[in-house]
C-alpha cells in the first residue's frame, strides 16, 4: 500500500489547553480512513491541523513530503481539501457560483472548468438541477452534496470530511455516505470524522478511535466493528 497522508506525534494546543496530543495515523492511496470519538475527542481539530487552519506541531506529510509547513492553499494545491462541518457555503450566490468558488485556488482555464463542473453535475444530478438556484435555499442533504461538490472541483486527491451526516435524516445520511464511499472510484482517498459510528466503520478501511485527545483504538475498520470496546463506548446505542 503507497502512504498519501502520515501524521506522526501530532500536537494541537488552544492556549494552555492540549486538544490534540501526540496523534498519529496514517492513510493509503485509495483508502477511507474512519475517525471516530466522542464530542471534544479532538476529531475536528485534527482535520483542521492537517489542512493548515491550526498551527500544530508534529509531523504531516503528504505523498511523503513534509507539509507541515504550508499554508492551506499550498496543502489545498497539493491536493488536499477539507470539508467542513459547518459546509461554508455562501447562501445568496448560486449553486454553479458556490461550485466555480471550489476550483478557485487551482486557477483552472474555462475549458477545465466547464470539465470539471460536468463531472460534479455528474455526480450530483440534483446540483445540476438547482444550478442557478440560491445556496440558502436547499435541503440539509443538498447543501452536503454542494459541499462535496464544491470540494471536488479542486480535483483533491485526499479529501477530510468533517461530519458530513450531522443534522440530516437517516435516509440522506445512507445517501450522502454512499456518496462518501463511491468517490475512491474516482482517485480520491479519504479520511473522514462522522458521528455516526457505526456508518463510518461500515464504508471504510480502516479506523481510529481517539479519546481526549489521543488514539485510544485502531485497527481495520471490520475488526473495531466487533470489538466489545469500541462496540459498547460507541455502537451500542445505534439502531
Amino acid at each position: 500500500m503507497t502512504v498519501l497522508l502520515e501524521i506522526r506525534d501530532l500536537h494541537v494546543a488552544y492556549g494552555r489547553v492540549e486538544a490534540v496530543r501526540g496523534i498519529s495515523l496514517e492513510l493509503g492511496a485509495g483508502q477511507i480512513v474512519s475517525v471516530i470519538g466522542p464530542n471534544g475527542a479532538g476529531k475536528t481539530t485534527l482535520l483542521s491541523a492537517a489542512i493548515g487552519l491550526l498551527p500544530a506541531s508534529g509531523s504531516v506529510r503528504f505523498e511523503g513530503e513534509e507539509i507541515g509547513g504550508l499554508d492551506v492553499e499550498a496543502r489545498v494545491e497539493r491536493g488536499l481539501c477539507l470539508v467542513p462541518e459547518s459546509r461554508e457555503l455562501f447562501g445568496e450566490m448560486s449553486v454553479q457560483d458556490n461550485l466555480r468558488l471550489g476550483a478557485y485556488a487551482r486557477r483552472l482555464p474555462r475549458r477545465l472548468l466547464k470539465e470539471r463542473l460536468d463531472f460534479v453535475c455528474t455526480k450530483f444530478p440534483r446540483l445540476a438541477e438547482r444550478r442557478d438556484q440560491r445556496a440558502d435555499t436547499l435541503s440539509g442533504g443538498e447543501r452536503q452534496m454542494l459541499a462535496l461538490g464544491r470540494a471536488l472541483m479542486s480535483g483533491p486527491r485526499l479529501l477530510l470530511l468533517d461530519e458530513p451526516s450531522l443534522g440530516l435524516a437517516p435516509l440522506i445520511v445512507q445517501e450522502i455516505l454512499s456518496i462518501v464511499s463511491r468517490l475512491r472510484q474516482e482517485g480520491v482517498s479519504i479520511l473522514l470524522v462522522e458521528q455516526n459510528a457505526m456508518a463510518a466503520l461500515e464504508i471504510s478501511d480502516f479506523g481510529y478511535v481517539i479519546e481526549s485527545g489521543e488514539v485510544d483504538i485502531r485497527g481495520p475498520s471490520d475488526v473495531l466493528a466487533r470489538d466489545p470496546r469500541v462496540f459498547a463506548t460507541y455502537l451500542g446505542s445505534m439502531e
